[in-house]
């Protein structure tokens, strides 16, 4: 299943979290840097991910787009790696990529573009609230457990763990103890440095 793997990225991008993944994974894939511009709106890239950016991957006749499905999929994908719960205990796992996906997305591009709710109003008409709140959830859940869920690594951790280091890395976030202990557990995972060292030597190959 894994020969026909290919991960269509660019290294400053949230392909950075994908690519974490896929070296979590261990199966054999292929990159395909895409650049800013031109090259993620062609009809071939189009026809992988019509949002016309990264990451996406292809497996076999299988095209998947937006990061928390990568990683959902690929998990599903190869379940040897145990990196998604059994399907009877997926509460919490579920919960966390799609608060990823929606609550702490939501939230950072809300600071980012200077137009965060303020009233109660608003932050209960946002799905995120506030990143005040997004920033209670996540220090009370990580200062009760070492891994969002359970008491094991899951996919779930990179793709929450890879936006809770970006929200700092882009001074979002407040440094929180629990947060920071979470990341550096993070990242002494092999795979995390794997990752990180491929798609650092990328962007000074291309410049990025």
């Amino acid at each position: 299943m894994s020969v026909d793997l290919v991960f269509y990225t660019n290294p400053m991008s949230r392909g950075r979290i994908v690519r974490w993944m896929l070296e979590e994974i261990g199966a054999p894939y292929r990159t395909e840097v895409v650049a800013y511009g031109p090259a993620m709106k062609t009809p071939a890239y189009l026809a992988i991910n019509p949002m016309g950016k990264v990451p996406a991957i292809t497996h076999g006749d299988t095209a998947v787009a937006e990061t928390g499905a990568i990683i959902a999929y690929l998990a599903d994908a190869f379940p040897d790696t145990e990196l998604a719960p059994p399907l009877g205990a997926r509460g919490d796992y579920y919960r966390w990529l799609f608060f990823s996906a929606g609550c702490i997305e939501g939230a950072y591009a809300a600071k980012g573009f200077g137009f965060e709710p303020t009233t109660p109003q608003d932050q209960g008409r946002a799905g995120f609230g506030s990143l005040a709140k997004v920033a209670d959830v996540l220090d009370q859940a990580l200062t009760a457990r070492s891994y969002l869920v359970g008491d094991r690594f899951s996919a779930a951790d990179v793709y929450v763990g890879a936006q809770i280091g970006f929200g700092r890395q882009l001074g979002l976030l407040e440094t929180l103890p629990s947060l920071t202990a979470y990341l550096e557990r993070l990242a002494a995972r092999p795979a995390y440095q794997r990752a990180k060292a491929q798609d650092d030597a990328l962007a000074a190959q291309t410049g990025t």
